[in-house]
């Protein structure tokens, strides 16, 4: 039965890059296009959404949300969410349709096809360097300027120890909700890691459930407010967790 298990895992792993690569194929002349100048990124966006929502239910996935509060047509927003899983790209895309911006790790680039369109559409933040950290902040600014939304996951990486449930927040995406008055959407994503982890023999399919939580409002905040205001948000993110477990 365990030979059955490990195989099982072993092709679905396998299957999970393969549907990575198909859309990708499919639409690769228009996704080229799309990205020859910032100005196409919503058209790109668009097409980031079908290829999310084709990679979820190829995996067997299927999702439900949750809307404590919906995001407006047009504005701008910083979209934060708990991290366990690669799949929180995809799910994160199926569920928001405000153009956004991913602000990831740069290891992701070296996923043949995806990481050559994420180097070109995300904004990649190398966590040992303090000059990589300086720029992305500079990016974001940039991304939010022209109206788009950006997303981040605070915790900064998906968190070594296995019992953590939720890691601390680093501070950079609150900076940037201050500095641009612009509200904050927490977001929790309480099956990821049971569904798809970054351990490799684990996980099934199944429902992916998400909450998207009231938003905080940032107008009239300052740089002083920014730990409390990550605090705020990490325990909401932290408390919706734990209502999922009851």
């Amino acid at each position: 039965m365990k030979i059955f298990k490990i195989a099982f895992w072993i092709l679905w792993r396998v299957w999970f890059y393969v549907l990575m690569a198909i859309p990708i194929l499919i639409m690769l002349p228009f996704l080229l296009i799309s990205i020859l100048s910032e100005k196409g990124y919503p058209y790109f966006f668009k097409m980031a959404r079908i290829w999310a929502k084709f990679i979820l239910f190829g995996m067997g996935f299927y999702y439900t949300v949750k809307r404590e509060q919906k995001l407006i047509k047009g504005k701008s927003y910083m979209i934060v969410a708990n991290h366990t899983s690669m799949t929180d790209i995809m799910l994160m895309l199926a569920l928001i349709r405000n153009p956004f911006v991913f602000v990831g790790k740069k290891e992701l680039v070296k996923i043949p096809l995806f990481g050559f369109f994420y180097k070109r559409t995300c904004i990649l933040v190398d966590r040992s360097s303090s000059k990589s950290k300086n720029e992305v902040f500079k990016r974001a600014q940039n991304r939010l300027n022209q109206g788009l939304s950006i997303c981040i996951f605070p915790e900064g990486g998906v968190p070594d120890d296995e019992s953590i449930l939720l890691d601390e927040f680093k501070d950079g995406a609150f900076r940037l909700a201050i500095d641009h008055q612009i509200p904050i959407v927490p977001i929790v994503f309480p099956d990821n890691k049971e569904r798809f982890s970054y351990t490799f023999m684990s996980g099934s399919p199944g429902k992916m459930r998400a909450r998207i939580l009231p938003f905080v409002e940032t107008k009239g905040f300052t740089s002083d407010h920014r730990k409390e205001l990550r605090d705020q948000v990490r325990n909401m993110i932290y408390n919706g967790l734990i209502d999922f477990q009851k």
